[in-house]
């Protein structure tokens, strides 16, 4: 059974004042009440969003349509159709900048909303600014990315290093100085000593356990298995759920050129796969969206 401190034991331990005990209480409660909100699982639509990482448009230099693209629109209207509420994010059209990797200092270094590209402010982006908040009400997420050079696309690279504010991260202990180690440290500290594994929020916070996830990725003959790869171990940490036949690869083959690429990926074959792999999606965020908790993880640590 886990130890429970006293106030004066907890400030002798982390060697914090009264008032900086009381900052980490603070977020902590506040983390519990944002934890609820989050899990409450409201009646009603589905709420489904498609990422496609691409950098093609056919109204940018590429002058031509993406192929993972065409693939994630064919899913999502599936969706559509079977009742949920979609949006597809075309990650080319936001400002991304990249994650400092706070999180690697210690767990409380990194923040949500992040703390290095603040909401609100001229430091801020459109992650910070648009993304997180349509991540936060998804209950289900379509990824779609090209193959490039054997991995996810830089646009979605970027995306999914930024998701990291949403696997864990608190308020910061200091608003005014957010990235102050010491203090940092001693926040992660206390909440492996006090969080409470039965409790969403009263440890670090996993705001994507529960959500579904599936994945898109599109190529000329090879290299579908290492972006696909990728996402799954990224998206399984995180406490992502997937469906049966929750990932699908379109991919020409290496008889043939490049040009005739999109006429074999986008053809009616790899669409209906699209719209196999979106009932599979829709089944299993139906049977989780009005369940409760159903998964285990220690919350005291990230």
């Amino acid at each position: 059974m886990k130890p429970t401190y006293s106030d004066k034991d907890l400030m002798k331990l982390l060697d914090v004042d009264e008032a900086t005990l009381s900052r980490f209480k603070q977020i902590q409660k506040e983390t519990i009440l944002q934890a609820k909100k989050l899990f409450a699982k409201p009646k009603g639509k589905l709420n489904i969003i498609g990422v496609s990482g691409s950098a093609r448009d056919e109204f940018n230099y590429a002058q031509e349509k993406s192929n993972s693209e065409t693939l994630l629109e064919e899913a999502l209207n599936e969706c559509k159709k079977l009742g949920a509420k979609t949006e597809l994010i075309k990650l080319r059209n936001y400002s991304i900048k990249p994650c400092k990797a706070c999180y690697s200092t210690t767990n409380t270094q990194c923040h949500y909303p992040c703390s290095c590209y603040p909401r609100g402010t001229i430091e801020g982006d459109d992650m910070s600014n648009i993304l997180y908040d349509k991540v936060i009400v998804a209950d289900a997420i379509i990824f779609a990315t090209p193959v490039n050079n054997f991995k996810v696309s830089s646009f979605m690279s970027l995306f999914m290093d930024r998701l990291i504010s949403l696997d864990g991260s608190l308020s910061p202990a200091n608003p005014k100085n957010p990235k102050d180690k010491e203090l940092n440290i001693k926040h992660t500290k206390f909440v492996e000593l006090t969080a409470n594994d039965s409790t969403n929020g009263y440890g670090f916070l996993r705001r994507f356990a529960g959500k579904v996830g599936v994945m898109i990725a599109t190529g000329h003959e090879e290299g579908a298995s290492m972006p696909i790869s990728s996402l799954y171990m990224t998206m399984s940490q995180w406490g992502m759920l997937f469906p049966a036949f929750s990932n699908m690869y379109a991919m020409s083959t290496v008889a043939n050129p490049t040009y005739s690429d999109k006429e074999f990926v986008t053809s009616t074959f790899y669409k209906k796969e699209a719209e196999l792999l979106a009932k599979n999606v829709v089944a299993l965020t139906k049977l989780v969206k009005d369940k409760k908790e159903i998964w285990s993880v220690d919350k005291t640590k990230n």
